[in-house]
């Protein structure tokens, strides 16, 4: 405050251990598979509608996709996708990452606007961390901005808890 800063952003981290997960029950109507290649369209799209109003990951295009997909931690296993039997296309994806043998995180989940309301970020929140969880992980991360009331709301009832230390605060000059 002295320099005039004030906080802009606040960036949550959540965690949870992976044991005791709540059963994946998948609704009927609703697919949840591994990413294909051929998903990568739908997948951009998803994710620019899903976060248009996100500074960071709503601008991710293909060539930022083909970056982050090359990366030593990327398993296409853990990039799960879902699709409504009532609809073309994809309806929403969860891109887990893993940052150590004992350790998961929730890298992305993203459900296209137009597909709310079937409860797909819970499923593929618990279809991506049964996955962290049958591969050997012990516990799970995820960022969350803290003013997203539906994603913090989804998680906390999935166990995840936010300890005040764990944020991470953006500031920017007054005036």
């Amino acid at each position: 405050r002295r320099h005039s800063f004030e906080p802009v952003r606040a960036l949550w981290v959540m965690r949870r251990p992976l044991r005791d997960l709540p059963a994946l029950t998948v609704p009927d109507g609703v697919r949840v598979r591994s990413y294909r290649e051929d998903d990568a369209e739908e997948l951009l799209r998803i994710n620019a509608t899903a976060f248009a109003h996100h500074p960071e990951q709503g601008a991710m295009d293909a060539a930022n996709l083909a970056e982050r997909m090359s990366q030593a931690w990327f398993d296409p296993a853990g990039l799960l996708v879902a699709e409504l039997a009532d609809r073309p296309g994809l309806a929403g994806f969860h891109w887990t990452k893993r940052h150590s043998p004992d350790l998961g995180e929730v890298y992305v989940v993203g459900v296209d606007p137009d597909a709310q309301g079937h409860g797909l970020g819970k499923v593929l929140t618990l279809a991506g961390l049964h996955h962290l969880a049958d591969d050997g992980a012990d516990d799970v991360l995820l960022y969350v901005e803290s003013d997203n009331a539906p994603a913090v709301a989804v998680y906390s009832r999935l166990g995840f808890t936010h300890a005040p230390a764990d944020t991470h605060v953006q500031y920017a000059r007054r005036g």
